[in-house]
């Protein structure tokens, strides 16, 4: 099996106890702009320093850049982007498609990688990432074996996916749980892990938000196809990534053992390990927390991990020749796979006593300890009766491990930071849009321009009520099915789509319908604003960060009970079943809140806030072109009055939150 083992790193000695464990790539971030702010992470001189010690090791160093970022803050990542160029970073992971697009455009030779945080879970978001430039994606953590060989087939981009660490409820980018409640965004980097806490769905499960730790080292052999193995972990600490790594790299090897699994679940787990997913078996056996037993296991092994890193590991084989002959400077020439030295050293004397022999000079040239090259074949070229002082051979060798070490200086093709967007000018009059979840919500009269219903309904409803398509933003596996499904509804004369994923915006692109960007695409800024047509903005903005984004026909969410999470594993079903829910679940938090939880006749289902987004009275703060609408639980009735509201103007007459639009995100 032939894997790129690629480990986190959140400080200098997890990054070392990587590389020296075996890893292939290391991945970090730098002090802003990662999925991890609250890591140690890496100013310019660590960030240099490390991947000095990297690449002097053979490994690649991949940035962090996986967050969604403010137009204010776009200079701040291009200066990041080319400082860690600068630096000899060798790849960037991304969520945020207006950062990709500005790396892209001033920094031609970076590689992109996708982060996992931008949900692309079919072919056709694959194809997405290509079109934008990226060389490789980093596939969520909830696919099964077979909806991984679907994307493998159908592009030739790397695929990363993650074999072990924490497992996230909620698909990543689609979770806005501790940004509505706590306002700490996890695409923002500072996710609170709210779903540690205790929920309840009614019965005896008292955390139905925490699932196990994921561990796929075990069945790398089925993987097939992919480029890189993904460790999880930059929040943890040196002996859990030498750990991590060393079982993966004995896997590869074909030498995992359950001695293995034993360090693993020792060093941290939660209550054990899953691989749920991968081998499509949902259910209760994937939910666990962090017992004391967990936390009392690490203490017996951590000094044991500690010592398979405390030396330098011999990494890199060298062929080394050594040419000593009469009247001529000896020559030591020392090659790797990726480079090639030669030191010139001193000239030989005529050998009073006992003259160099080439079983001396090898045994002398061979001496690489304390250092991360080791000698694979060692070549003499000697003449017979000379003589070269020892200290002077150790030299020529040290000089050679120095030279081996030294760093390529890097010349960066970029071009000056210009972003430069067309000024558009906002409509006279806004409009209103809205999506159902069904179509028996939808009133008789309505002021929408435009409403939207999931693809699953009706031709009927389509065309009774003029209505384009709500694409599912869970789209694992389906893609053949939904392209099938909209061929029928495009000939019933549907031609409008509202996408909240790059996949299924690409897919109805392509097979010409009228595109609209939903909030799920996670549009934070003017650049990927310009990438999606008539987006809604994402509401982890403030209002005033909505009204300064300069894009044509944008839009905003006004009203609705945003989905905080979107997960494959339904809480409720896990704890209380189907039956018992009759499709009218919900999760209570340890304040007594009460969370619905939306059923899906697809792959996902979505879990809502307590309270919905209201703005009705304060449209005269909005300055979009459009305002959406988004209905979910609602019967006929409560979208009437919602309605009624809105032409009146006034505070509802129910419990209400204004999101994020006012206090922000940190």
């Amino acid at each position: 099996m032939n894997f790129e083992i690629l480990a986190p790193a959140g400080s200098m000695e997890s990054l070392i106890a990587g590389v020296r464990s075996g890893a292939n790539a290391i991945y970090l971030g730098g002090k802003s702009f990662n999925a991890r702010r609250n890591a140690g992470n890496f100013d310019n001189e660590e960030l240099k320093n490390a991947i000095n010690y990297c690449h002097s090791h053979g490994v690649k160093v991949y940035l962090t850049l996986n967050i969604l970022v403010r137009d204010d803050e776009m200079k701040k990542a291009y200066d990041t982007v080319k400082q860690a160029l600068l630096c000899g970073v060798d790849a960037f992971i991304v969520q945020d498609i207006g950062v990709a697009k500005m790396i892209k455009e001033h920094f031609p030779s970076a590689r992109l990688h996708g982060s996992t945080q931008m949900s692309i879970m079919s072919p056709a978001g694959a194809k997405a990432a290509k079109e934008m430039g990226f060389s490789r994606i980093v596939l969520p953590r909830e696919m099964s074996l077979d909806e991984i060989k679907e994307i493998r087939e159908s592009t030739d981009l790397e695929l990363e996916l993650f074999v072990h660490g924490a497992l996230c409820m909620s698909v990543s980018g689609q979770c806005y749980l501790s940004s509505v409640i706590g306002s700490r965004s996890g695409n923002r980097g500072l996710c609170a892990q709210p779903c540690r806490l205790p929920f309840t769905a009614g019965g005896n499960a008292t955390h139905a938000l925490s699932l196990k730790d994921l561990s796929l080292i075990g069945e790398l052999s089925k993987l097939d196809g992919i480029t890189s193995l993904k460790i999880e972990g930059r929040m943890k600490r040196p002996e859990y990534v030498s750990a991590a790594v060393s079982a993966v790299k004995k896997a590869i090897d074909g030498k995992y053992s359950p001695s293995d699994e034993f360090m693993l679940r020792s060093v941290f787990s939660r209550s054990g390990f899953t691989d749920g997913y991968l081998n499509s078996k949902l259910g209760k056996n994937m939910f666990g927390t962090r017992q004391k037993e967990d936390v009392v296991a690490a203490n017996n092994v951590l000094k044991e991990i500690a010592r398979n890193y405390e030396k330098e590991t011999p990494l890199i084989p060298l062929d080394i020749s050594f040419t000593c002959r009469e009247n001529e400077k000896a020559v030591l020439i020392a090659k790797s796979d990726k480079k090639e030295v030669k030191i010139i050293g001193d000239m030989p004397e005529k050998a009073i006593n006992k003259p160099m022999s080439e079983e001396s000079l090898k045994e002398r040239l061979s001496k690489f300890g304390g250092t991360q090259y080791f000698a694979k074949n060692i070549e003499i070229n000697l003449d017979n009766g000379l003589i070269l002082p020892a200290s002077k051979i150790n030299e020529m060798r040290r000089n050679a491990v120095s030279k081996l070490d030294e760093q390529e200086k890097i010349r960066l093709e970029f071009k000056p930071f210009d972003i430069s967007l067309p000024n558009y000018n906002k409509p006279d009059k806004q409009y209103l849009t809205a999506s159902f979840s069904n179509a028996d919500q939808i009133p008789d009269n309505h002021p929408f321009e435009r409403v939207f219903i999931p693809v699953n309904s009706s031709l009927e409803d389509f065309v009774d009520n003029r209505a384009g398509v709500v694409l599912p933003r869970g789209l694992f596996g389906m893609e053949n099915e939904l392209k099938s499904r909209l061929e029928k509804l495009k000939k019933a004369g549907v031609s409008k789509a509202l996408c909240g994923n790059i996949g299924s915006y690409t897919l109805c692109r392509d097979m010409g319908f009228e595109v609209y960007g939903d909030f799920g695409l996670n549009v934070f800024n003017s650049l990927s604003a310009n990438q999606i047509d008539r987006p809604i903005l994402s509401f982890e903005l403030t209002q005033a960060q909505i009204n300064n984004i300069n894009a044509r026909d944008k839009g905003m969410l006004v009203y609705g009970y945003l989905p905080l999470m979107l997960t494959r594993n339904c809480p409720v079903k896990n704890d209380i079943g189907c039956y018992e829910c009759n499709k009218h679940g919900s999760l209570t938090d340890r304040k007594g809140m009460e969370f619905p939880v939306m059923c899906s006749d697809f792959p996902c289902v979505e879990m809502l806030n307590c309270h919905p987004l209201y703005m009705l009275d304060r449209l005269d703060e909005v300055k979009t072109d459009f305002i959406h609408f988004y209905f979910s639980i609602e019967g006929k009735k409560q979208v009437e009055n919602v309605i009624s509201l809105y032409e009146s103007g006034a505070k509802p007459d129910f419990k209400y939150t204004r999101g994020l639009y006012q206090r922000g995100t940190l």
